[in-house]
């Protein structure tokens, strides 16, 4: 069974569970924020909130895959992620740099388990 959670428009979800994975990715909302930074720490708070509503949560996370807009600002995005990871259980992570429609400077994926 595939379980959706809608997203914000009708033709994405907001995340998904099938086979015990959850299958999330996040934008900061708009009007996006100026920044990497505070772009990355709106976009973790959704991630936060997509995995509560499929029933998991940050400590279940198995893989995240980072896109920012301007690799050299990665430091901004490694400062947010140091703040909001669950030191106990650390993913795997990947970052790239990637053009990205404006205004995001990022959007991340993340794969975790379900409960």
């Amino acid at each position: 069974m595939i379980a959706r959670f809608p997203g914000l428009t009708p033709t994405r979800s907001r995340a998904v569970v099938h086979n015990g994975l959850v299958l999330t990715v996040a934008v900061t909302p708009d009007p996006a924020p100026p920044g990497l930074y505070a772009q990355t720490v709106n976009a973790l708070k959704r991630i936060d909130e997509s995995l509560a509503m499929a029933g998991s949560d940050k400590s279940r996370i198995l893989s995240a895959i980072v896109y920012v807009a301007d690799i050299k600002q990665k430091a901004e995005m490694n400062r947010a992620w140091d703040e909001w990871v669950d030191r106990a259980n650390p993913p795997m992570r990947a970052c790239l740099g990637v053009d990205l429609e404006h205004p995001h400077l990022v959007e991340i994926v993340v794969t975790a388990a379900a409960r």
